[in-house]
């Protein structure tokens, strides 16, 4: 199938972009990013924005650099440009690992950071590891900016705090401290599927441990029993951290026992990774 009639607009500054999307918002228009989501819901008439804007020609959203101790990632730097960056690989390699498990080679060339977050669908790596570095997220509109923490920015399935009216703009992660040891594992039927388990896995020295699980509930989740599991013992054995992920996944809606089970293993071979 092929997307309804639409006016069609492609800004070169944020500004503009931002003035656009204020006048169309409340009509249902859209912006599109890197397209790997919204086109094909499009294509199939799930969604019909009158209006499209796009942002593939405002540079100022493609920056990527290291300020102080963050790492700031413009909304429309993408996936492969995460995974295959120096950058990266040296501040915030989970991220970098994270991003190879995102669909294949032409998603992820086209596919944005911010567009997965935005999108926020519940099995993407993006997200997941968004809420496992506390990461900030700045947003703007028309009317002016704001930052929300990663924490408050996943409402529910493909439910987010950004407004109508507001667009992504960057994603600031806090650099983790030298000697961080980190695993990330899901599992998906297919090579780049979907994950239907997914869980990411920091451990800091002398700090307290951050276990993000995903692909199971209708958001990626902090999992604060494996997280307290971890602090109290960084060695704990395999049933301890079953039964910590299970009243994570409990607490986070998750009523599958099979579901849970697989969740489960994801954590284990996170924390394994991030052990060895």
């Amino acid at each position: 199938m092929k997307p309804a009639m639409m006016e069609y607009y492609a800004p070169t500054g944020l500004d503009e972009a931002a003035t656009l999307l204020a006048e169309a918002a409340a009509d249902g228009g859209k912006v599109i990013a890197g397209g790997q989501s919204l086109i094909p819901m499009m294509n199939f008439r799930l969604v019909r924005p009158p209006v499209l804007i796009d942002l593939g020609g405002v540079a100022e959203l493609t920056s990527m650099e290291v300020t102080g101790s963050h790492l700031s990632l413009g909304a429309m730097v993408t996936t492969a440009t995460v995974a295959s960056s120096s950058l990266v690989r040296r501040d915030w390699p989970l991220l970098a690992h994270a991003a190879t498990w995102v669909g294949h080679d032409q998603i992820r060339n086209r596919g944005t950071v911010g567009g997965s977050v935005v999108h926020a669908d519940p099995s993407a790596e993006m997200p997941a590891a968004m809420l496992l570095a506390d990461a900030r997220l700045e947003v703007r509109s028309a009317t002016g900016s704001r930052t929300v923490d990663a924490a408050d920015f996943f409402w529910g399935y493909m439910s987010t705090a950004l407004e109508e009216d507001e667009i992504l703009v960057r994603l600031s992660l806090e650099i983790p401290p030298p000697g961080t040891r980190w695993g990330f594992r899901e599992f998906a039927q297919r090579h780049g599927d979907f994950a239907e388990a997914g869980a990411a896995c920091l451990l800091p020295p002398g700090g307290r441990p951050r276990v993000v699980a995903f692909g199971a509930a209708d958001r990626p989740f902090r999992a604060a029993e494996t997280e307290s599991a971890l602090a109290a013992d960084p060695a704990a054995d395999a049933e301890t951290l079953r039964r910590a992920v299970s009243r994570d996944a409990e607490q986070a809606g998750v009523a599958d026992r099979a579901k849970i089970r697989l969740l489960a293993a994801m954590v284990l071979r996170a924390a394994a990774m991030a052990r060895d």
